[in-house]
């Protein structure tokens, strides 16, 4: 095992961190502060941890500055849910603190699980208990720690299936924070410690350089991106049924910092397989290496693709080899077919069906002629089986019996939650993050520019005859890309307040990166070079190909380049 080395002085979060008692700082304290509705800077480092951002309006921060005011505070709340998976009565509790204690409804995020905007501090604790109360929680949604582990969304296709999403849970409990701050905190009446019992075996008291992300994909579908994860996993089934282990695929991420090339994105890489029985010892290793070797000095290179861009994809192989008492074997062959959601009914193999709902920029809510807050509460009363969040950022309606159905459509269309029956191919595929106004990161807007945009894009394929082409379009707030932008075969990387970077060409598959081909530009010549290359694709195109493929074959932009395959 290689000796970890420091060379560079630890950031002001790492000091933070470890000096937090196990997470606690002083967040009861700065709850307790009636005077503001803010907590500490420090504070709401750590509240991360907890499941938390703190945020402000930024549409009303000048004038409350010009009134003198402190800026207009809320907390977002994120929840933890592995494999995106909760009951009926689970969404209906969720539902109900969103009307108690939230703004704007519930929001399906792109790891599989809900985030609540707009909650003001003195509801905080309630808030997180609610969610507690319903079963889930929000430890470890956030913060430099192991963030949600999603899953392929295929919902009991078949057995395997269902033990895959299995798997999602076990890795989520086994490298979970382990600190009874969070109890303590939120769920409880008084303290329960210090800190000065509490351990982190794996985590440490000063947790990990930056978040770390599982995803497990399941072929032919990658709809969960599994090469944008920190650590992809690929579930290998054989005979299409049977589970027989995971390929491991580390060194994926998304974000980059606008400026800076030595920040990107990046794709993850496969460095071998596992069975089953050794897939945790695996999971934790490959966090502890990370642990003791990431960047805790800057923490824009502290990722772990940055880990193994400095050191090398055969150096972490051997790195985590060395931690393991069994033999990582190579890669088992998989196929990719598909990274988007498959709309409509689709049935299992017990015989139970399943189906999936597009919700744009997963956003739950009532508002212009769309009650879909409203239809989901209804369905969520009379439906018997599970409901399933996406990486797109929609749901599904599990585990249906087929006499059930007819009574989930008569809801569905009552409440105008069919859209996905008439939506253009790019507006079925298409990603937005929040951006403005709450994140503090935006740079440009995205969830609210992603109707306007898609109405001018629609415009241009209609032109071209293009309008049912299913074209991956993701946009993005800021450089960071929670919307995965830059796996988009149009992607929108905002750089400022009406402008964008225009990126193009990956793949239909998720995996390929797209390319930068205009750089700060707004929507008059984001339209125009769309435009042009629409009529191109149209008139060009070969038999079935896909627009991200064609933009590469044509010599429209090159894609980036993967990193050197490891000898297995």
């Amino acid at each position: 095992m290689t000796e970890p080395t420091t060379t560079t002085p630890l950031s002001a979060l790492e000091h933070i961190k470890a000096d937090s008692h196990f997470l606690r700082g002083t967040i009861a304290a700065g709850l307790a502060d009636p005077t503001t509705g803010s907590i500490s800077e420090a504070d709401t480092k750590l509240l991360k941890f907890h499941g938390s951002y703190q945020q402000d309006n930024r549409d009303v921060r000048d004038e409350r500055r010009r009134q003198k005011l402190e800026p207009d505070y809320g907390f977002m709340v994120r929840i933890r849910l592995p494999g995106g998976v909760l009951t009926p009565a689970q969404w209906l509790g969720l539902d109900e603190l969103a009307a108690a204690y939230a703004s704007n409804g519930l929001r399906i995020t792109t790891r599989q699980t809900f985030q609540f905007h707009g909650v003001r501090k003195e509801n905080l604790r309630a808030m997180i208990r609610g969610i507690n109360d319903t079963g889930l929680s929000t430890l470890a949604a956030c913060g430099d720690d192991v963030r949600n582990v999603i899953c392929s969304v295929n919902p009991r296709l078949s057995s395997a299936h269902a033990e895959v999403h299995a798997w999602a849970l076990k890795i989520m409990n086994h490298v979970k924070p382990r600190t009874t701050a969070y109890r303590e905190l939120w769920l409880e009446d008084g303290p329960v410690g210090d800190g000065a019992t509490d351990d982190e075996p794996l985590l440490g008291k000063s947790y990990l350089p930056r978040k770390f992300k599982f995803g497990i994909a399941i072929p032919p579908y990658n709809d969960i991106d599994v090469f944008a994860q920190d650590f992809g996993l690929i579930a290998i089934l054989e005979n299409d049924s049977r589970l027989v282990g995971f390929n491991l695929a580390p060194g994926g991420s998304m974000g980059a910092t606008a400026g800076d090339p030595k920040t990107y994105p990046s794709l993850a890489d496969l460095i071998g397989f596992v069975t089953p029985d050794h897939l945790l010892e695996t999971c934790w290793h490959a966090v502890a290496v990370q642990r003791d070797f990431g960047d805790r000095g800057n923490r824009k290179h502290a990722r772990l693709k940055y880990t193994i861009d400095d050191r090398g994809l055969q150096w972490f192989h051997d790195e985590l080899q060395s931690r393991l008492s069994f033999p990582i074997e190579a890669p088992r062959p998989y196929h990719f077919e598909h990274n988007g959601d498959r709309y409509g009914w689709t049935e299992g193999d017990d015989g139970r069906w399943h189906l999936t709902l597009q919700i744009p920029s997963g956003r739950i809510r009532d508002v212009d002629g769309h009650p879909r807050q409203t239809g989901m509460r209804a369905i969520a009363r009379v439906h018997k089986g599970e409901i399933r969040m996406t990486c797109d950022q929609n749901l599904i309606l599990a585990d249906v019996a087929a006499e059930d159905r007819a009574a989930i459509d008569a809801l569905v269309k009552q409440y105008g939650l069919d859209d996905y029956k008439h939506a253009s191919g790019l507006r079925l595929h298409a990603l937005s993050c929040v951006a403005l106004p709450t994140c503090g990161l935006a740079m440009a807007e995205s969830e609210r520019y992603l109707p306007h945009i898609l109405d001018k894009l629609e415009a241009l394929l209609d032109k071209h005859g293009l309008r049912d082409e299913p074209i991956h379009f993701r946009i993005s707030g800021c450089p960071n890309s929670c919307s995965r932008s830059y796996m988009g075969e149009i992607g929108l990387v905002g750089r400022a307040i009406g402008k964008y970077d225009l990126r193009i060409g990956a793949d239909h598959i998720g995996e390929r990166l797209n390319a930068l081909y205009k750089e700060n530009v707004g929507e008059e010549a984001i339209l125009a070079a769309l435009d042009e290359l629409f009529g191109r694709f149209a008139a060009e195109r070969e038999s079935d190909e896909h627009f991200g493929d064609f933009v590469v074959r044509a010599g429209v932009v090159d894609p980036p380049k993967r990193r050197p395959t490891i000898r297995y």
